[in-house]
């Protein structure tokens, strides 16, 4: 029986070393750690968190995991963006924001905007 449990505890670690821990933060400032595979996408993270939700996070129930939005090193991610494809570290934490919002912002639309009010252009001059 100990050797059973010690081998399925050691399957487990080897397990979760293979997989990321994402701690994610709510606005109010709750957390919650979930695990996910390199391959799982930013869609498949809030579907997964959205039919796992946790009971302490009630008051910030959304209605559709569509309008769940991740938010990494400041940025947006789009629902097609791979945990693998942003290189974090398996068997590692990685902290994310969660935020319900129905859209994303553009690309580089803060730039714009922040370029429309002081009247600088992307062009340069050589003197």
């Amino acid at each position: 029986m100990k050797d059973e449990l010690r081998r399925e505890r050691k399957r487990q670690m080897k397990k979760d070393c293979l997989q990321i821990n994402l701690r994610l933060i709510l606005v109010s400032g709750k957390t919650k750690e979930f695990l996910f595979s390199p391959n799982d996408s930013a869609a498949d993270i809030a579907k997964h968190v959205y039919d796992n939700w946790p009971m302490d996070w009630e008051e910030e129930q959304v209605s559709s995991p569509n309008i769940l939005r991740l938010i990494y090193q400041g940025r947006f991610l789009h629902g097609n963006v791979t945990l693998g494809a942003l290189k974090l570290p398996l068997g590692k934490t990685t902290v994310m924001h969660l935020v319900a919002r129905e859209t994303l912002p553009e690309p580089n639309s803060q730039g714009q905007r922040n370029r429309e009010k002081t009247g600088e252009s992307n062009c340069c001059v050589i003197l």
